[in-house]
């Protein structure tokens, strides 16, 4: 597929499915094995939700070897449910794992899994697992989408235990961010379950299922933001008290007492944060919950997103500090090392020193010795005073000469200081961008996002076909720019990037009011840029004119282009 696709499609999250075979252990998505449960994919398991139409058409009879498309060849069935086949299968072209679901092409859902596939596709962000492919070919439609190894179902985290607030706090934020920016592009989840949410070795947050695992389901809803919302918060609850908010069992965790109805976190499990207890309430309000201390209830996404951005930020515990042992103490005495120890009661006899000199003779020696040792002291001081007498005459002379060279020396460079980025925007003054959204992402501290462009025939000069292609950065106020450093995605001959000085944040202003700083060209992934003379100014456009050629990936296809990944000033 041309663009990059981050939908999320999971292999076997079926805790909540009654499988059409043997019941045995499966391998999820990320390659932890899950146990399959009993049906459990009611209206109370999903929170609000939606419906499920179940299909009749049967699973293609297929067999591990088999290969799709002459490159991905299958090698492991982890589900066959309701008319399709995950399977784990191996991309021969690239040498990598991948999954696939599988289902015939004249299955009642078909058309709705091959749309979903190729929507959420077009999605682009890199916290939702990424589709490779979505075909119908020989009477099958397939989906390909990466295997993550690294990666642990919020599902097999909790079977040990709730998680630790911070944990919480940042599963909660991930998630609600990605599925508010995926709702912004009209893409729903509908079956966000603890085995839809994921957690990589690195810490981040990942979510799969994003339109196509509803699709696979035949699972629809007239209210997707609501039943998405919901389902965020039925995630919160399970994340702090390991317990599901309704009154049934559902993916490996026990449902409320029928009795008492839905009662707030901090009510089920002692030492549960408060602020993230309210939230959770807040989220699950639309089933006729009540949240606490009378807040609005969070009906979409983006509702969610700004409740936790009002939160004092929770942040990761301190790292325990382990003290060094006490020292301690043992019977060795110095010079006793390598002797028999004495026994007890029994005294050790004492060496004899050594006879004085009494003789005559051993009294002139001394006195010679002495003599010969005064003599030495005093012709050592001579020659010493001797020494520092032309060290001063020396330094007298030179002193004026040596003064100047030490003034002129001993000036000092001036520290480099960094320039914090306020906001950022995209500049496209041919009313044409790139990708506008991503502008920010470039001076997050946080090399795996990025703002990229598209993908062009032409190159490296991206003229005629396109004079230029950057974005424009606020600084906040007037600051004295000296420097930049850009890191790139793309390797290669070559990347051109000019900076200029703007007068605002706008995308269209003409390039040529603009006051052009400096210029650099680099091939490989990082560029720096100097000015002669630090230039002031609170707006700074970074302006792209060459880009390399790189080949296709999962991104884009083939062609001249460029990525930004992070943006630093200095003064």
């Amino acid at each position: 597929m041309a663009e990059r696709s981050t939908a999320a499609v999971d292999v076997a999250d079926n805790s909540g499915d009654e499988p059409l075979t043997a019941k045995a252990d499966q391998s999820t998505a990320d390659g932890v094995a899950q146990k399959r449960e009993r049906d459990t994919e009611s209206e109370k398991a999903q929170g609000s939700g939606g419906t499920e139409r179940p299909g009749k058409a049967s699973p293609p009879e297929l067999h591990s070897g088999h290969k799709l498309a002459r490159r991905y060849r299958l090698e492991e069935c982890v589900t066959r449910l309701d008319g399709f086949s995950s399977w784990r299968a191996m991309d021969e072209k690239l040498r990598r794992a991948v999954g696939v679901h599988l289902l015939p092409a004249d299955h009642p859902r078909a058309r709705s899994v091959l749309a979903a596939a190729r929507s959420s596709a077009l999605l682009g962000d890199p916290r939702f697992v990424q589709v490779l492919d979505a075909v119908e070919e020989n009477d099958l439609v397939y989906v390909v989408h990466e295997w993550l190894p690294d990666a642990t179902e919020l599902t097999t985290l909790l079977a040990s235990g709730p998680l630790e607030v911070h944990d919480a706090y940042q599963m909660v934020t991930q998630v609600s961010q990605a599925m508010a920016a995926a709702h912004r592009e009209g893409l729903a989840h509908l079956r966000l379950t603890p085995g839809a949410v994921l957690r990589t070795s690195s810490g981040q947050w990942r979510i799969r299922g994003l339109a196509v695992n509803a699709a696979l389901r035949g699972i629809t809803s007239d209210t997707p933001q609501r039943t998405d919302t919901e389902a965020i918060g039925a995630l919160l609850y399970a994340a702090l008290t390991q317990r599901w908010p309704y009154d049934n069992d559902a993916y490996g965790l026990s449902g409320l007492p029928k009795d008492i109805g839905l009662i707030p976190p901090d009510q089920v499990r002692a030492g549960v944060h408060r602020g993230l207890s309210e939230l959770t309430m807040r989220a699950l309000a639309n089933d006729g919950a009540t949240a606490s201390r009378h807040e609005t209830a969070c009906t979409a996404p983006e509702e969610l997103v700004k409740a936790i951005s009002e939160m004092p930020r929770i942040r990761p515990p301190e790292p325990a500090f382990t003290a060094p042992p006490e020292y301690q103490r043992t019977s060795y005495q110095q010079g006793t090392y390598g002797r028999q120890a004495p026994r007890p009661g029994v005294t050790q006899p004492m060496p004899a020193p050594p006879s004085p000199l009494q003789s005559r003779t051993g009294k002139a020696l001394k006195w010679a010795v002495s003599a010969l040792l005064i003599a030495a002291l005093g012709l050592g001081s001579w020659q010493l005073a001797d020494a520092l007498m032309e060290q001063l005459k020396s330094d007298d002379t030179n002193q004026t000469q040596t003064t100047d060279s030490d003034d002129k020396s001993s000036e000092k460079a001036k520290p480099v200081e960094p320039i914090t980025i306020q906001d950022a925007a995209e500049y496209y003054p041919d009313g044409k961008p790139q990708h506008a959204s991503d502008a920010k992402l470039t001076y997050d501290d946080d090399s795996s996002t990025y703002w990229r462009t598209y993908s062009y025939k032409g190159g490296p000069e991206l003229a005629p076909f396109k004079q230029g292609v950057g974005i424009v950065y606020d600084l906040g106020s007037s600051q004295d720019l000296s420097a930049a450093s850009i890191g790139l995605y793309y390797p290669g001959d070559h990347t051109t990037a000019t900076l200029y000085a703007a007068d605002s944040l706008s995308s269209s202003a003409p390039l040529s009011s603009m006051s052009q700083i400096a210029t650099a060209t680099t091939s490989g992934k990082d560029l720096k840029i100097s000015a002669k003379e630090p230039v002031k100014t609170r707006y700074v456009l970074l302006w792209l004119t060459a880009v390399p050629h790189a080949s296709g990936d999962q991104y884009s296809d083939a062609g001249y282009k460029q990525a930004i990944t992070d943006v630093k000033f200095t003064s």
